[in-house]
């Protein structure tokens, strides 16, 4: 890469392998098709995450285009990546809010203080890092934590999708349909339609709840005239932070999880792209910990890297940056929409629950699948009681409060695996002797 801030992107010569690395670009057609697909491969998710938290879809959307756009500025364009709404976030925020599930969420300015707070940590670690370097990070969490907190995630929040689906038997059943449509697109096709399972297997659920409620007259109808009534062009309705202490203490430690994720994600890039990244770890952390601060003084959820971009990324062997910022631009015009929020607002509760308890599951999959891509070793006793009480605790959403302070499930679970490998650690020489 060139010594500039920017890269200088070159025009793609014809690599014999078909990769368009970070610095390179293509013709500019093919540039916008790619970053449209961006965007719908986060779409799915970052359009979910704020449903399951009661949060404005349309104004999430709106705010990871500004979240990208911020992440680009500040890695100087060299780290190929998408900042979407984070799933690390919807447990406490359900907890802190006492959100029911349904509708809008009115005890949203009390999480948004929790989710600036978690930037404001999230962006000093990412200073620190800055200053030191990464390898302490990988010391406190190697892939059996990493592996064990990203797994707590997805089993902390089965309780919700669960309980989101089972207000009566119409309900349960559409939400099985749900789960079968999004199964059957992950394995019946091929391509870019496969990757983009949760959001086609929405698409068909959505159709088939349709015609079963509206077309033949069975469960809750879906009420289309918000679609109707809404314009097609307006400003995102913005909703300003309260600052509660006990919401704030209860969401810092995402920060923990924050960083776990980004740093893997930064790692499977540079595997992917052969460029090394780790010298933009730190300041991609204060990438990702400023978006999240000004999400949340706006009114948006926390924000991450998302591994559906980096899928993409994987199968079109293009990794411009670039077309990050094409993707950015894309969502910010549809945040000025809010028909396309409103359409979002029809999406039935049933299908919503079914596809939380499809994400939930690869959530906790994903953990299962870092220990495996690592290797790790679950005859070493030590990994095998890190994970076991990780995946208890994170479960079992065991809450632990100090004073004024408190930690939910994850938190809990999160803490506690950093702090039991570390006491847990053999010297080297102890390691040698095994």
């Amino acid at each position: 890469m060139s010594d500039s801030y920017f890269p200088r992107w070159r025009a793609q010569t014809g690599n014999a392998r078909g990769v368009v690395a970070p610095d390179e670009r293509l013709p500019w057609p093919q540039m916008f098709a790619m970053g449209v697909q961006h965007v719908v491969a986060m779409f799915g998710s970052t359009v979910l995450a704020p449903l399951l938290m009661g949060f404005d879809p349309n104004l999430c959307i709106f705010m990871s285009g500004i979240g990208t756009l911020l992440f680009f500025v500040v890695v100087g364009g060299r780290v190929p990546s998408y900042l979407g709404s984070s799933f690390a976030f919807i447990g406490l925020v359900i907890a802190v809010t006492g959100y029911g599930g349904q509708g809008p969420n009115p005890n949203i300015p009390v999480a948004l203080g929790g989710i600036v707070a978690c930037g404001v940590a999230y962006t000093l670690i990412g200073l620190l890092v800055s200053a030191v370097g990464t390898k302490w990070i990988e010391t406190l969490m190697p892939p059996v934590v990493t592996g064990a907190i990203v797994c707590v995630i997805g089993l902390n929040l089965a309780p919700i999708a669960v309980k989101g689906v089972s207000g009566s038997i119409f309900d349960s059943w559409m939400a099985i349909v749900t789960v079968l449509c999004v199964g059957g697109v992950a394995v019946f096709t091929r391509g870019m339609l496969q990757r983009l399972l949760i959001l086609v297997g929405l698409l068909i659920a959505y159709v088939i709840y349709a015609i079963v409620t509206n077309g033949m007259g069975l469960g809750k109808p879906i009420d289309f005239s918000i679609v109707a009534n809404a314009a097609w062009f307006g400003m995102p309705k913005f909703t300003a932070p309260v600052f509660d202490p006990h919401a704030m203490t209860l969401l810092v430690p995402i920060a923990v999880i924050l960083v776990a994720e980004n740093l893997g994600h930064i790692k499977a890039v540079s595997a992917m792209t052969g460029y090394n990244l780790d010298r933009y770890v730190g300041r991609a952390f204060i990438g990702d910990g400023l978006a999240t601060i000004v999400s949340g003084f706006a009114g948006g959820t926390g924000v991450t890297t998302y591994a559906e971009n980096i899928g993409v990324m994987a199968v079109t062997k293009i990794y411009s940056t670039l077309v990050f910022v094409i993707a950015a631009l894309i969502a910010l015009v549809l945040g000025f929409s809010p028909k396309f929020g409103a359409v979002i607002q029809t999406i039935p509760g049933p299908v919503l629950g079914g596809v939380s308890i499809v994400v939930f599951g690869l959530i906790a999959v994903t953990g299962a699948r870092i220990w495996v891509v690592n290797k790790v070793d679950f005859s070493d006793n030590r990994n095998l009681i890190v994970a076991a009480v990780t995946l208890v605790l994170g479960a079992g959403d065991f809450s632990l409060k100090l004073g004024g302070f408190g930690l939910g499930g994850i938190g809990t679970a999160t803490f506690g695996a950093i702090i039991l490998y570390a006491l847990l650690r053999r010297k080297p020489a102890q390691e040698a002797a095994v």
